[in-house]
């Protein structure tokens, strides 16, 4: 039985009520993933949204030799739905799960049909793909106006407000959180991260341990770069 509440939290169904979402549940499939996986790759043809219902994902592109992580999602997010609304299906990025996941899985034809049931879907649809393209124009703008420190810093505060869990310390970003997938997000070399990480902790701005970084302040931190 799929997790009605958590396909309640996508943005497209949460206006619908209860007796919907019974009828829509069953056009999901479950799929679990391994670690590791390529659930799909840049320019490859695709049709399916994805749901997570747990585990990491990263949607990343591939930039020269390099990758460029796009984003990290986890429990209760999505990704891969421009397969649902373009007529032209290639992927524009690829999607590599980070840890063991269960997705779930929403095709383009049951989507459609859907749309024709439920045009109030199409409202919603236009107003998450517009925040969505707000934060896109976000992170070019801060690849190419900001230096590389406050690019991290940006990157580590972004990640506190997607994911970030309250401590009595500060907050939290809820996934372990390597150099270079901190240098991939925002645009530097690792060795770059590792020494403004260094710097931050040694200001006892954040607190590293076992991966997992706590912010202590954020304001202070956004402050202490400039932003």
């Amino acid at each position: 039985m799929h997790n009605l509440e958590l396909i309640r939290s996508f943005p497209y169904f949460e206006h619908l009520d209860m007796a919907d979402l019974i009828k829509i549940a069953p056009l999901f499939i479950t799929r679990e993933y391994d670690k590791g996986t390529a659930i799909y790759r840049e320019g490859e043809e695709g049709d399916e949204l994805y749901l997570i219902q747990s585990g990491l994902v990263h949607v990343y592109r591939n930039d020269e030799n390099r990758e460029i992580i796009l984003s990290v999602l986890c429990e209760g997010d999505f990704f891969g739905e421009m397969a649902l609304l373009e007529s032209i299906k290639h992927r524009t990025s690829s999607a590599r799960t980070i840890e063991r996941s269960v997705l779930y899985v929403l095709k383009r034809l049951d989507f459609m049909n859907l749309l024709s049931h439920n045009p109030l879907i199409s409202m919603k649809i236009l107003e998450t793909t517009l925040l969505r393209l707000r934060k896109a124009n976000e992170i070019i703008m801060d690849l190419t106006l900001l230096d590389a420190r406050a690019r991290i810093v940006k990157t580590l505060l972004r990640l506190t407000e997607q994911h970030g869990t309250k401590q009595p310390g500060g907050v939290l970003i809820a996934f372990k959180l390597t150099h270079q997938q901190l240098a991939d997000m925002s645009g530097t070399a690792r060795e770059t991260v590792t020494k403004v990480m260094l710097e931050l902790q040694f200001s006892e701005l954040i607190q590293v341990e076992k991966k997992m970084v706590l912010i202590r302040e954020p304001l202070l931190l956004r402050q202490a770069a400039g932003l």
